[in-house]
Protein backbone atom coordinates (compact mmCIF):
# COMPACT_ATOMS: atom_id res chain seq x y z
CA UNK A 1 0.00 0.00 0.00
CA UNK A 2 1.22 3.53 -0.97
CA UNK A 3 0.84 6.14 2.23
CA UNK A 4 1.72 9.76 1.08
CA UNK A 5 2.05 12.75 4.41
CA UNK A 6 1.93 15.94 2.99
CA UNK A 7 4.13 18.49 4.61
CA UNK A 8 2.75 21.55 3.29
CA UNK A 9 -0.48 22.01 1.06
CA UNK A 10 -1.00 22.00 -3.16
CA UNK A 11 -2.98 19.59 -5.33
CA UNK A 12 -0.26 19.91 -7.78
CA UNK A 13 1.85 17.26 -6.45
CA UNK A 14 -0.48 14.45 -6.78
CA UNK A 15 0.25 13.45 -10.12
CA UNK A 16 3.65 12.97 -8.96
CA UNK A 17 2.61 9.97 -6.33
CA UNK A 18 -0.41 8.37 -8.93
CA UNK A 19 0.10 4.96 -9.98
CA UNK A 20 3.42 4.30 -8.04
CA UNK A 21 3.10 2.04 -5.80
CA UNK A 22 6.56 0.97 -5.20
CA UNK A 23 9.49 3.58 -6.08
CA UNK A 24 12.00 1.32 -7.43
CA UNK A 25 14.73 3.50 -7.77
CA UNK A 26 18.20 2.37 -9.08
CA UNK A 27 21.65 1.98 -7.64
CA UNK A 28 24.98 1.38 -7.45
CA UNK A 29 26.36 -1.12 -5.00
CA UNK A 30 27.11 2.00 -2.80
CA UNK A 31 23.76 4.20 -3.79
CA UNK A 32 20.36 4.03 -4.43
CA UNK A 33 17.12 3.06 -2.23
CA UNK A 34 17.99 0.43 0.36
CA UNK A 35 15.25 -2.15 -0.88
CA UNK A 36 14.87 -5.89 -2.53
CA UNK A 37 12.69 -4.39 -5.17
CA UNK A 38 14.91 -1.56 -6.12
CA UNK A 39 17.14 -2.61 -9.04
CA UNK A 40 14.26 -4.33 -10.44
CA UNK A 41 12.20 -1.66 -10.59
CA UNK A 42 13.83 1.30 -11.17
CA UNK A 43 12.98 0.82 -15.13
CA UNK A 44 9.14 1.06 -13.63
CA UNK A 45 9.76 3.96 -11.86
CA UNK A 46 11.65 5.93 -14.21
CA UNK A 47 9.18 5.27 -16.86
CA UNK A 48 6.09 6.42 -14.65
CA UNK A 49 8.10 9.02 -13.46
CA UNK A 50 8.57 10.08 -17.07
CA UNK A 51 4.87 9.59 -18.13
CA UNK A 52 3.82 11.94 -14.64
CA UNK A 53 5.94 14.62 -15.94
CA UNK A 54 4.08 15.09 -19.36
CA UNK A 55 1.03 15.80 -16.65
CA UNK A 56 3.12 17.67 -14.98
CA UNK A 57 4.42 19.95 -17.81
CA UNK A 58 0.42 20.57 -19.13
CA UNK A 59 -0.31 21.69 -15.46
CA UNK A 60 2.38 23.73 -15.44
CA UNK A 61 1.64 25.89 -18.67
CA UNK A 62 -1.54 26.33 -17.13
CA UNK A 63 -0.30 27.76 -13.52
CA UNK A 64 2.72 29.23 -14.26
CA UNK A 65 2.95 32.48 -11.50
CA UNK A 66 2.56 35.24 -14.15
CA UNK A 67 -0.20 33.69 -16.40
CA UNK A 68 -2.53 36.94 -15.92
CA UNK A 69 0.20 39.28 -15.26
CA UNK A 70 1.43 42.10 -17.80
CA UNK A 71 4.90 41.85 -18.89
CA UNK A 72 7.49 43.94 -16.97
CA UNK A 73 10.05 46.08 -17.69
CA UNK A 74 14.17 45.10 -16.68
CA UNK A 75 15.16 47.39 -14.18
CA UNK A 76 18.92 47.46 -12.61
CA UNK A 77 17.61 46.58 -9.68
CA UNK A 78 20.06 43.93 -7.73
CA UNK A 79 17.62 42.50 -6.65
CA UNK A 80 14.75 40.37 -9.09
CA UNK A 81 10.91 40.71 -8.45
CA UNK A 82 8.79 39.13 -6.24
CA UNK A 83 7.14 36.61 -9.09
CA UNK A 84 8.85 34.66 -11.76
CA UNK A 85 8.49 32.14 -14.09
CA UNK A 86 11.69 30.90 -14.66
CA UNK A 87 14.64 31.47 -12.03
CA UNK A 88 18.03 30.73 -13.75
CA UNK A 89 20.75 30.49 -11.40
CA UNK A 90 24.21 31.30 -12.79
CA UNK A 91 24.67 34.49 -15.59
CA UNK A 92 27.53 32.76 -17.43
CA UNK A 93 27.33 31.58 -20.88
CA UNK A 94 25.02 28.15 -19.94
CA UNK A 95 22.42 30.47 -18.28
CA UNK A 96 21.67 33.53 -20.78
CA UNK A 97 21.56 30.90 -23.54
CA UNK A 98 19.09 29.08 -21.40
CA UNK A 99 17.41 32.93 -21.16
CA UNK A 100 17.60 33.83 -24.84
CA UNK A 101 15.86 30.85 -26.26
CA UNK A 102 13.55 30.43 -23.26
CA UNK A 103 12.17 34.12 -25.28
CA UNK A 104 12.96 32.66 -28.46
CA UNK A 105 10.34 30.10 -27.76
CA UNK A 106 7.83 32.01 -25.67
CA UNK A 107 4.76 31.67 -27.94
CA UNK A 108 3.72 35.50 -27.37
CA UNK A 109 6.17 37.96 -26.33
CA UNK A 110 6.13 38.58 -22.33
CA UNK A 111 4.41 35.36 -21.88
CA UNK A 112 7.34 33.82 -19.72
CA UNK A 113 9.04 36.36 -16.50
CA UNK A 114 12.78 34.81 -17.20
CA UNK A 115 14.89 36.13 -13.81
CA UNK A 116 19.35 35.12 -14.22
CA UNK A 117 20.67 35.06 -11.13
CA UNK A 118 24.40 36.36 -11.05
CA UNK A 119 26.42 37.13 -8.11
CA UNK A 120 29.28 38.32 -9.73
CA UNK A 121 28.44 40.57 -12.74
CA UNK A 122 32.02 41.24 -13.00
CA UNK A 123 32.84 37.81 -14.25
CA UNK A 124 36.09 37.75 -12.57
CA UNK A 125 36.27 34.11 -11.63
CA UNK A 126 33.78 32.84 -14.21
CA UNK A 127 34.56 29.78 -16.18
CA UNK A 128 33.47 31.30 -19.47
CA UNK A 129 35.44 34.12 -19.58
CA UNK A 130 38.48 32.48 -18.47
CA UNK A 131 38.63 29.47 -21.15
CA UNK A 132 40.26 29.10 -24.14
CA UNK A 133 37.50 29.77 -26.38
CA UNK A 134 37.52 26.43 -28.27
CA UNK A 135 35.37 24.75 -30.53
CA UNK A 136 35.50 21.45 -31.96
CA UNK A 137 33.80 18.51 -33.23
CA UNK A 138 36.31 15.88 -32.49
CA UNK A 139 34.43 13.98 -29.85
CA UNK A 140 33.88 10.38 -29.41
CA UNK A 141 30.08 10.74 -27.89
CA UNK A 142 27.78 11.40 -31.00
CA UNK A 143 25.48 14.06 -28.54
CA UNK A 144 28.87 16.09 -28.00
CA UNK A 145 29.87 15.73 -31.39
CA UNK A 146 25.87 17.20 -32.77
CA UNK A 147 26.07 19.68 -30.10
CA UNK A 148 29.08 21.40 -31.50
CA UNK A 149 28.09 20.70 -34.92
CA UNK A 150 25.31 22.89 -34.06
CA UNK A 151 27.41 25.09 -32.06
CA UNK A 152 29.74 26.02 -34.99
CA UNK A 153 26.27 26.51 -37.33
CA UNK A 154 24.81 28.89 -34.29
CA UNK A 155 28.70 30.67 -34.29
CA UNK A 156 28.62 31.28 -37.89
CA UNK A 157 24.91 33.18 -38.34
CA UNK A 158 25.60 34.33 -34.72
CA UNK A 159 23.73 37.94 -35.81
CA UNK A 160 20.90 36.38 -37.04
CA UNK A 161 20.37 34.84 -33.92
CA UNK A 162 21.56 37.50 -31.77
CA UNK A 163 21.72 40.30 -33.36
CA UNK A 164 19.91 43.69 -31.44
CA UNK A 165 17.98 46.31 -33.86
CA UNK A 166 20.04 49.64 -33.49
CA UNK A 167 22.97 47.73 -32.07
CA UNK A 168 26.41 47.19 -33.50
CA UNK A 169 27.24 43.71 -34.91
CA UNK A 170 28.42 41.00 -32.87
CA UNK A 171 31.87 40.46 -33.80
CA UNK A 172 33.06 36.99 -31.55
CA UNK A 173 36.67 36.89 -33.42
CA UNK A 174 36.71 33.65 -34.72
CA UNK A 175 39.79 32.31 -35.68
CA UNK A 176 39.14 29.29 -38.14
CA UNK A 177 41.45 26.60 -37.59
CA UNK A 178 41.25 22.81 -36.74
CA UNK A 179 41.95 20.96 -33.74
CA UNK A 180 45.27 18.15 -34.05
CA UNK A 181 44.91 15.38 -32.21
CA UNK A 182 47.99 12.92 -31.86
CA UNK A 183 48.24 9.40 -30.94
CA UNK A 184 50.55 6.81 -29.83
CA UNK A 185 50.94 3.26 -31.04
CA UNK A 186 48.42 2.68 -27.91
CA UNK A 187 46.02 5.04 -28.81
CA UNK A 188 45.85 4.69 -32.27
CA UNK A 189 42.61 2.40 -32.03
CA UNK A 190 40.94 4.88 -29.93
CA UNK A 191 41.60 7.82 -32.57
CA UNK A 192 39.77 5.89 -35.08
CA UNK A 193 37.09 4.96 -33.61
CA UNK A 194 36.55 8.04 -32.52
CA UNK A 195 36.87 9.47 -36.20
CA UNK A 196 34.60 6.95 -37.43
CA UNK A 197 31.82 8.33 -35.23
CA UNK A 198 32.39 11.70 -35.87
CA UNK A 199 32.39 11.36 -39.71
CA UNK A 200 28.62 9.15 -39.32
CA UNK A 201 27.71 12.23 -37.61
CA UNK A 202 28.82 14.79 -40.60
CA UNK A 203 32.25 16.27 -38.98
CA UNK A 204 34.69 16.93 -41.60
CA UNK A 205 37.78 15.03 -39.88
CA UNK A 206 40.92 13.65 -41.46
CA UNK A 207 43.25 11.05 -40.30
CA UNK A 208 46.80 11.37 -41.49
CA UNK A 209 49.68 9.03 -41.09
CA UNK A 210 52.77 10.50 -38.91
CA UNK A 211 54.24 10.81 -42.95
CA UNK A 212 51.32 12.70 -44.17
CA UNK A 213 51.21 14.53 -40.70
CA UNK A 214 55.28 15.62 -41.14
CA UNK A 215 54.57 16.56 -44.94
CA UNK A 216 51.57 18.95 -43.65
CA UNK A 217 53.25 20.34 -40.71
CA UNK A 218 57.30 20.31 -41.60
CA UNK A 219 58.07 21.82 -38.14
CA UNK A 220 56.50 19.23 -35.90
CA UNK A 221 58.36 16.27 -34.55
CA UNK A 222 56.23 12.90 -35.17
CA UNK A 223 58.79 10.80 -32.60
CA UNK A 224 55.72 8.29 -31.15
CA UNK A 225 52.92 9.50 -33.44
CA UNK A 226 51.50 6.29 -34.59
CA UNK A 227 47.77 8.37 -35.84
CA UNK A 228 46.90 12.27 -36.44
CA UNK A 229 43.30 13.19 -36.41
CA UNK A 230 43.04 16.52 -37.85
CA UNK A 231 39.64 18.60 -37.96
CA UNK A 232 38.76 20.14 -41.48
CA UNK A 233 36.21 22.84 -40.78
CA UNK A 234 34.25 23.98 -37.50
CA UNK A 235 36.66 24.10 -35.55
CA UNK A 236 38.99 26.58 -34.39
CA UNK A 237 38.74 29.42 -31.45
CA UNK A 238 36.93 32.95 -30.35
CA UNK A 239 36.72 35.41 -27.54
CA UNK A 240 34.37 33.90 -25.06
CA UNK A 241 33.66 37.25 -23.76
CA UNK A 242 31.92 38.03 -26.84
CA UNK A 243 29.46 34.99 -27.04
CA UNK A 244 28.27 35.73 -23.35
CA UNK A 245 27.79 40.10 -24.17
CA UNK A 246 25.98 38.93 -27.03
CA UNK A 247 23.98 36.44 -25.50
CA UNK A 248 22.99 38.67 -22.59
CA UNK A 249 22.43 41.88 -24.49
CA UNK A 250 19.77 39.85 -27.11
CA UNK A 251 18.15 38.23 -23.57
CA UNK A 252 17.66 41.36 -21.86
CA UNK A 253 16.06 42.86 -25.08
CA UNK A 254 13.57 40.19 -24.98
CA UNK A 255 12.71 41.25 -21.60
CA UNK A 256 14.62 39.26 -19.37
CA UNK A 257 15.41 40.48 -15.85
CA UNK A 258 18.63 40.26 -14.70
CA UNK A 259 19.50 40.19 -10.80
CA UNK A 260 22.87 40.95 -9.29
CA UNK A 261 22.61 38.76 -6.15
CA UNK A 262 22.96 35.58 -4.67
CA UNK A 263 20.98 32.43 -3.97
CA UNK A 264 21.06 31.75 -0.44
CA UNK A 265 18.32 28.99 -0.14
CA UNK A 266 14.88 27.76 -1.00
CA UNK A 267 11.44 27.57 0.30
CA UNK A 268 9.99 24.11 -0.78
CA UNK A 269 6.80 21.68 -0.67
CA UNK A 270 7.44 18.48 -0.02
CA UNK A 271 5.32 15.48 0.00
CA UNK A 272 6.66 12.02 1.74
CA UNK A 273 5.85 8.75 -0.02
CA UNK A 274 6.07 5.54 2.02
CA UNK A 275 7.00 2.40 -0.30
CA UNK A 276 5.46 -1.13 0.19
CA UNK A 277 8.92 -1.81 2.18
CA UNK A 278 8.23 1.06 4.87
CA UNK A 279 10.89 3.51 3.31
CA UNK A 280 10.06 7.00 3.14
CA UNK A 281 11.08 8.86 0.16
CA UNK A 282 10.13 13.07 0.14
CA UNK A 283 8.73 14.58 -3.30
CA UNK A 284 10.03 18.29 -3.23
CA UNK A 285 8.97 21.52 -5.48
CA UNK A 286 10.73 24.55 -4.80
CA UNK A 287 7.86 27.36 -4.34
CA UNK A 288 10.34 30.54 -3.63
CA UNK A 289 14.40 31.17 -4.38
CA UNK A 290 15.40 33.25 -2.02
CA UNK A 291 18.59 36.15 -3.40
CA UNK A 292 20.26 37.94 -1.14
CA UNK A 293 21.88 41.24 -2.53
CA UNK A 294 25.38 41.96 -2.46
CA UNK A 295 27.00 43.46 0.22
CA UNK A 296 23.89 43.63 2.03
CA UNK A 297 21.42 41.77 4.14
CA UNK A 298 18.88 42.38 2.08
CA UNK A 299 16.75 39.40 0.71
CA UNK A 300 14.12 38.55 -1.64
CA UNK A 301 11.82 36.08 -1.65
CA UNK A 302 11.00 34.95 -5.23
CA UNK A 303 7.88 33.12 -6.31
CA UNK A 304 8.71 30.92 -8.94
CA UNK A 305 7.41 28.20 -11.18
CA UNK A 306 11.31 26.46 -12.38
CA UNK A 307 14.67 26.86 -11.17
CA UNK A 308 17.44 25.79 -13.73
CA UNK A 309 20.85 25.42 -11.89
CA UNK A 310 23.25 26.65 -14.07
CA UNK A 311 25.80 27.89 -11.67
CA UNK A 312 28.94 26.14 -13.47
CA UNK A 313 31.77 24.63 -10.70
CA UNK A 314 29.62 25.91 -7.81
CA UNK A 315 26.13 23.82 -9.16
CA UNK A 316 26.77 21.20 -7.00
CA UNK A 317 26.14 23.82 -3.73
CA UNK A 318 22.78 25.00 -5.22
CA UNK A 319 21.34 21.73 -5.71
CA UNK A 320 22.39 20.94 -1.78
CA UNK A 321 20.39 23.93 -0.90
CA UNK A 322 17.23 22.38 -2.39
CA UNK A 323 17.91 19.43 -0.45
CA UNK A 324 20.24 17.26 -3.14
CA UNK A 325 22.22 14.72 -1.96
CA UNK A 326 21.56 15.73 1.85
CA UNK A 327 19.61 12.40 2.43
CA UNK A 328 20.83 8.65 2.98
CA UNK A 329 23.96 7.95 1.18
CA UNK A 330 22.36 5.09 0.19
CA UNK A 331 19.49 6.33 -1.09
CA UNK A 332 18.24 8.35 -3.73
CA UNK A 333 17.83 11.37 -1.87
CA UNK A 334 21.53 11.28 -0.84
CA UNK A 335 22.68 11.19 -3.89
CA UNK A 336 24.60 14.02 -4.58
CA UNK A 337 25.53 16.34 -8.23
CA UNK A 338 28.82 14.95 -9.01
CA UNK A 339 30.08 18.57 -10.16
CA UNK A 340 32.89 20.20 -8.08
CA UNK A 341 35.09 22.86 -8.90
CA UNK A 342 38.63 21.80 -10.95
CA UNK A 343 41.14 24.46 -11.26
CA UNK A 344 43.08 24.65 -14.64
CA UNK A 345 46.31 26.71 -15.86
CA UNK A 346 46.29 28.57 -19.36
CA UNK A 347 49.78 30.04 -19.86
CA UNK A 348 50.55 32.86 -22.61
CA UNK A 349 54.21 32.10 -24.35
CA UNK A 350 56.10 33.87 -26.89
CA UNK A 351 58.39 32.14 -29.16
CA UNK A 352 59.42 34.35 -32.03
CA UNK A 353 60.02 31.22 -34.42
CA UNK A 354 57.15 29.01 -33.77
CA UNK A 355 54.74 27.96 -35.84
CA UNK A 356 52.80 30.29 -37.81
CA UNK A 357 49.62 30.84 -39.08
CA UNK A 358 49.35 27.18 -40.45
CA UNK A 359 49.35 26.22 -36.82
CA UNK A 360 46.46 23.92 -35.56
CA UNK A 361 44.82 23.55 -32.16
CA UNK A 362 47.26 20.94 -30.88
CA UNK A 363 47.00 18.61 -28.22
CA UNK A 364 49.70 15.95 -27.95
CA UNK A 365 49.54 12.35 -26.82
CA UNK A 366 51.07 13.91 -23.45
CA UNK A 367 47.52 15.46 -23.17
CA UNK A 368 50.04 19.22 -23.47
CA UNK A 369 48.07 21.40 -26.04
CA UNK A 370 48.52 24.97 -27.47
CA UNK A 371 47.23 27.60 -30.02
CA UNK A 372 48.14 30.63 -31.71
CA UNK A 373 47.49 33.62 -29.88
CA UNK A 374 46.76 36.51 -32.49
CA UNK A 375 49.99 37.42 -34.70
CA UNK A 376 53.59 38.10 -33.55
CA UNK A 377 54.81 34.93 -31.93
CA UNK A 378 52.60 34.56 -29.10
CA UNK A 379 50.53 31.11 -27.76
CA UNK A 380 48.65 30.25 -24.80
CA UNK A 381 48.69 26.16 -23.93
CA UNK A 382 48.12 24.28 -20.77
CA UNK A 383 47.92 20.78 -19.76
CA UNK A 384 45.34 18.86 -17.42
CA UNK A 385 47.31 17.50 -14.34
CA UNK A 386 46.71 13.82 -13.17
CA UNK A 387 44.69 12.80 -10.53
CA UNK A 388 47.19 13.16 -8.10
CA UNK A 389 48.70 16.73 -9.52
CA UNK A 390 45.09 18.27 -9.08
CA UNK A 391 45.34 21.33 -7.48
CA UNK A 392 43.41 22.62 -4.77
CA UNK A 393 40.22 24.92 -5.58
CA UNK A 394 40.37 27.48 -3.03
CA UNK A 395 42.04 30.27 -5.56
CA UNK A 396 43.19 30.81 -8.79
CA UNK A 397 46.52 31.30 -8.16
CA UNK A 398 48.62 30.28 -10.71
CA UNK A 399 51.00 27.16 -10.68
CA UNK A 400 54.23 28.86 -12.67
CA UNK A 401 56.45 25.53 -11.92
CA UNK A 402 53.72 23.27 -13.53
CA UNK A 403 54.28 24.50 -16.84
CA UNK A 404 58.53 24.37 -16.02
CA UNK A 405 57.54 20.46 -15.18
CA UNK A 406 54.89 19.29 -17.10
CA UNK A 407 54.00 21.74 -19.93
CA UNK A 408 56.88 23.45 -21.67
CA UNK A 409 58.82 19.90 -22.02
CA UNK A 410 56.18 18.24 -23.49
CA UNK A 411 55.65 20.81 -26.19
CA UNK A 412 59.41 21.48 -26.71
CA UNK A 413 59.24 17.34 -27.66
CA UNK A 414 56.78 18.21 -30.33
CA UNK A 415 57.50 21.37 -31.51
CA UNK A 416 61.62 22.01 -31.40
CA UNK A 417 60.99 25.67 -31.82
CA UNK A 418 59.58 25.87 -28.64
CA UNK A 419 62.55 25.25 -26.85
CA UNK A 420 63.45 28.89 -26.66
CA UNK A 421 59.76 30.36 -25.68
CA UNK A 422 59.44 32.52 -22.79
CA UNK A 423 56.38 32.93 -20.83
CA UNK A 424 54.19 36.24 -20.69
CA UNK A 425 51.49 35.81 -18.34
CA UNK A 426 48.91 32.73 -17.28
CA UNK A 427 45.46 32.84 -15.55
CA UNK A 428 43.46 29.79 -14.05
CA UNK A 429 39.93 29.08 -14.41
CA UNK A 430 37.46 26.26 -13.21
CA UNK A 431 35.92 23.58 -14.80
CA UNK A 432 32.63 22.55 -13.38
CA UNK A 433 33.89 19.09 -13.54
CA UNK A 434 31.62 16.24 -13.58
CA UNK A 435 33.67 13.61 -11.45
CA UNK A 436 30.91 10.66 -12.64
CA UNK A 437 31.98 10.88 -16.34
CA UNK A 438 32.69 14.37 -17.48
CA UNK A 439 29.94 14.68 -19.31
CA UNK A 440 27.38 17.49 -19.06
CA UNK A 441 24.16 17.08 -16.82
CA UNK A 442 21.25 18.22 -18.36
CA UNK A 443 17.32 17.73 -17.40
CA UNK A 444 14.99 17.57 -14.45
CA UNK A 445 15.77 16.39 -11.21
CA UNK A 446 13.94 13.38 -10.34
CA UNK A 447 12.45 13.89 -6.93
CA UNK A 448 12.95 17.80 -7.16
CA UNK A 449 10.79 18.04 -9.75
CA UNK A 450 10.41 21.80 -10.90
CA UNK A 451 14.87 22.21 -10.60
CA UNK A 452 16.64 21.52 -14.34
CA UNK A 453 20.16 21.01 -14.25
CA UNK A 454 22.79 22.61 -16.89
CA UNK A 455 25.89 22.15 -15.47
CA UNK A 456 28.55 19.38 -15.49
CA UNK A 457 30.34 20.26 -19.08
CA UNK A 458 34.12 19.25 -17.77
CA UNK A 459 35.35 22.65 -20.02
CA UNK A 460 33.19 22.18 -22.84
CA UNK A 461 30.17 24.87 -21.81
CA UNK A 462 31.30 27.67 -24.08
CA UNK A 463 31.49 25.64 -27.34
CA UNK A 464 28.30 23.82 -25.98
CA UNK A 465 25.99 26.78 -25.16
CA UNK A 466 23.76 27.06 -28.15
CA UNK A 467 22.32 23.39 -27.89
CA UNK A 468 22.45 23.14 -23.93
CA UNK A 469 20.41 25.99 -23.87
CA UNK A 470 18.16 25.32 -26.72
CA UNK A 471 18.06 21.94 -24.89
CA UNK A 472 16.26 22.88 -22.12
CA UNK A 473 13.96 25.48 -23.52
CA UNK A 474 12.45 22.62 -25.44
CA UNK A 475 12.46 20.56 -22.29
CA UNK A 476 10.37 23.09 -20.48
CA UNK A 477 8.44 24.72 -23.84
CA UNK A 478 7.58 21.28 -25.66
CA UNK A 479 8.36 18.96 -22.32
CA UNK A 480 10.55 17.01 -24.39
CA UNK A 481 13.68 17.43 -26.70
CA UNK A 482 12.94 18.53 -30.05
CA UNK A 483 15.70 18.85 -32.10
CA UNK A 484 18.82 16.93 -30.30
CA UNK A 485 17.57 14.07 -28.10
CA UNK A 486 19.71 14.51 -24.79
CA UNK A 487 18.47 11.86 -22.89
CA UNK A 488 21.88 10.27 -21.81
CA UNK A 489 22.77 13.35 -20.20
CA UNK A 490 20.03 13.24 -17.49
CA UNK A 491 20.75 13.11 -14.12
CA UNK A 492 19.04 9.23 -14.02
CA UNK A 493 22.36 8.21 -14.70
CA UNK A 494 24.15 8.67 -11.20
CA UNK A 495 21.09 6.66 -10.30
CA UNK A 496 21.84 3.17 -12.63
CA UNK A 497 25.15 3.70 -12.26
CA UNK A 498 25.18 4.18 -16.21
CA UNK A 499 28.56 6.14 -16.87
CA UNK A 500 28.29 7.99 -20.74
CA UNK A 501 32.21 8.45 -21.19
CA UNK A 502 33.49 10.57 -23.27
CA UNK A 503 37.39 10.03 -24.72
CA UNK A 504 38.37 13.02 -26.02
CA UNK A 505 38.95 15.57 -22.85
CA UNK A 506 41.41 18.05 -23.20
Amino acid sequence: MLMVRGCSGGKSWGYLLRGLAVLGAPRSPHRGLRTSHCLSKKEDFFKGLDREFVTFHKKLKESLPSSDWNPFPTTSSNLPPERADVVIVGGGVIGWSIAYWLKQKENRRGALRVVVVERDPTYSRASTVLSAGGIRQQFSRPENILISLFGAQFLRNINEHLGVVNEDPIDIQFNPSGYLFLASEEGASILEENYKVQRECGAQVALLSAEQLKKKLPWINTDGVALASYGLENEGWFDPWSLLSAFKRKALSMGVYHSHSEVIGFKQSVREMITEDGESVNFKRIKHVIVQAPNSLETQSVECALVINAAGAWSSKVAEMAGIGTGDPDSLEGLKLPVEPRKRYIYMFHCPNGPGLDSPLLIDTSGAYYRREGLGGNYIGGMSPTEEEEPGASNLEVDYDFFHDKVWPALAQRVPAFENLKVKSAWAGYYDYNTFDQNGVIGIHPLVNNMFFATGFSGHGLQQSPAVGRAIAELIIDGQFKTLDLTAFSFKRFCSGEHILERNIV
